[in-house]
């Protein structure tokens, strides 16, 4: 259960961009923030720019109110005590990339195309919201994430401290997978898989696929992985159209440390994007470290851990949706004659 040590003040709103649906529940909420529930208000510069929400009366009316930061500019980590992000998945999945340490609850309200990850509907926000910052039975669970790194072989630094700007990080979290591909390679993509530094197996396909437990129900799944509930602690490995009937995906524990190269032979180097995101290239003296991160993401759930995931697997995927099988009707037996007429029905006793 979500309990607060002190009375939360400042909420971060992330939001879809490009959506007049989204931009209208977005100005309604801030206003309803700042002007009932006197909170600070925390939203993105871009947003603040915005002309089209800035030409709604609503929000020029509080804008003065709102604080703006801009990403790879303005560390946030101690200025917010809840997030509150309106729109798709994609907006969750942005909002772990601005919390590269701990990260505050976040409220998801789905307004977006999919939303398996976002579970609240907007209709009843306001009563949503002030359960949470009154912490009245607010359920979550804790979402695993993937701390990676890219090194050089002949690097002995451990980029401990992330670099300042996006472009050029090589230490990132992440939420859903890290995924290593070919890029626009004709050739195969060969790489090594090491295990708690045990060679595992060279992939040749076209990528791989390493997944958390929430990202199992993405592109992992596309590729034919196990979907995985996020309180189990895994890590989900998946290879991408491998060149090879007998390559599965794998679950491994959560503990375990990951590493991935480009086979020294390859005819080419790889590429590597971190959910989505800040894609780049893995050369052949570049060795990609993935582990658990010691900073989850503590998602607020709708009902509880369990049935929001099923919901969602029914209600966004359609898992194992079919036509219930028609039981057997079988028919009345025929009623049996003896030789001179008479019935042998037992309900009509013996006809001796």
């Amino acid at each position: 259960m979500l309990m607060w040590k002190k009375k939360p003040q400042s909420i971060l709103i992330i939001k879809k961009i490009w959506d007049d649906l989204v931009d209208e529940a977005f100005v309604e909420l801030a206003a309803w923030l700042v002007q009932v529930k006197n909170m600070e208000v925390l939203i993105e510069q871009q947003v603040m720019d915005d002309r089209i929400i800035n030409k709604q009366p609503a929000f020029s009316s509080i804008c003065n109110k709102l604080s703006t930061f801009t990403e790879g500019k303005d560390n946030i980590t101690d200025m917010v005590d809840l997030i509150i992000c309106l729109g798709g998945d994609g907006t969750l999945l942005y909002a772990s990339t601005l919390f590269q340490t701990s990260v505050p609850p976040i409220i998801t309200f789905h307004l977006g195309s999919l939303g398996f990850l976002t579970s609240f509907d907007f209709s009843d926000y306001k009563e949503q919201v002030s359960q949470i910052l009154e912490g009245s039975k607010t359920c979550f669970m804790l979402r695993t994430r993937l701390k990676c790194d890219i090194l050089n072989q002949n690097d002995t630094s451990q980029l401990a401290v992330p670099p300042k700007s996006a472009e050029s990080r090589r230490h990132v979290l992440v939420l859903n997978e890290i995924v290593v591909d070919r890029g626009d390679a004709s050739y195969l993509c060969q790489l090594d898989l090491y295990i708690e530094d045990k060679l595992i197996t060279v992939l040749q396909g076209d990528g791989l696929i390493i997944s958390t437990p929430t990202g199992s129900t993405a592109y992992a799944a596309a590729a034919g992985a196990s979907m995985v509930h996020p309180n189990v602690p895994a890590i989900i490995i998946a290879p991408i159209c491998p060149h090879s009937l007998s390559f599965r995906p794998i679950v491994v524990p959560a503990d375990v440390k990951i590493k991935i190269a480009v086979s020294p032979d390859a005819r080419s180097d790889a590429w590597v994007s971190f959910d989505g995101r800040n894609r780049q290239q893995l050369l052949k003296t570049d060795v990609l470290v993935i582990s658990t991160s010691e900073y989850p993401l503590p998602s607020i759930c709708s009902i509880d851990p369990i049935n929001d995931w099923f919901e969602s697997l029914a209600g966004c995927l359609h898992w194992n949706v079919r036509k219930i099988q028609a039981p057997l009707r079988y028919p009345s037996p025929p009623d049996v004659f003896t030789e001179d007429g008479l019935s042998l029905d037992s309900n009509e006793g013996s006809s001796i």
